[in-house]
């Protein structure tokens, strides 16, 4: 069973504060596809998401805001799309969001933008194939596979290759086990910061990597929490 982020079920639904309605039209930047539009309404802290924002599916979401945003750090680009309801508390859109962020962040860095919107896509298309409830069924977590995308895509990796194989599927044997280790039932949320402090470790490159702690907000819809076993508890 899939739970809904259902937090706010009125006001804003990235943080909850109460709408304000103003009298005339003003241009406001939507938090998810950062493109401007005029509207009347945002919440009291400015959170503003075009109506198309707030319909799109889950990996809809998650390509438009990964390849619209300029941020370099792949943990706050994934609690800012957690907290939008299209995220689920578990599913299988975290096996595209893993990926997705990495490489928002790695191209943004490195500033070629148009390779990033190439490689968000095409990441999409391979996540599509990881199956929800992958990490029971298969014993491979959704969330680490992610990282192998990600790694494969930024070295160009096919079957064929060398060093690039060896490169993606260690990133992905390291993700799954720091991610076996911190043991089960299965948390969504945990494995995807889990697998994205995986490869930040790993690369340690200035300006990419997220040396600040992530506390989680999703405590409270996940019935299977390990509390205070879990490191971002």
């Amino acid at each position: 069973m899939f739970y809904k982020n259902i937090r706010h079920k009125s006001g804003c639904v990235i943080c909850g504060k109460r709408l304000i309605y103003n009298d005339e039209d003003e241009a406001l930047n939507c938090l998810f596809c950062h493109n401007t539009f005029y509207s009347n309404v945002k919440c009291i802290k400015g959170h503003y998401i075009c109506d198309r924002c707030h319909s799109l599916s889950a990996n809809e979401l998650i390509q438009e805001y990964c390849i619209s945003s300029q941020s370099t750090n792949p943990l706050n680009l994934s609690m800012e799309l957690m907290r939008h309801p299209a995220i689920k508390m578990h599913g299988p859109e975290h096996h595209f969001l893993v990926p997705a962020v990495l490489l928002a962040a790695y191209y943004n860095r490195t500033g070629s933008f148009q390779e990033k919107k190439t490689k968000i896509i095409t990441a999409g298309k391979r996540a599509e194939k990881i199956l929800g409830g992958f990490c029971g069924t298969h014993g491979a977590c959704g969330a680490a596979i992610g990282t192998g995308i990600f790694v494969s895509l930024i070295t160009n990796n096919t079957p064929l290759a060398g060093k690039e194989w060896k490169e993606s599927n260690m990133m992905t044997s390291k993700s799954l086990s720091v991610i076996a280790e911190h043991g089960g039932p299965r948390c969504c949320k945990r494995n995807s910061f889990l697998a994205i402090i995986a490869v930040t470790k790993h690369f340690n490159i200035n300006g990419f990597n997220s040396a600040e702690s992530i506390k989680c907000e999703f405590t409270r819809f996940n019935k299977e929490c390990l509390k205070s076993d879990c490191p971002f508890f």
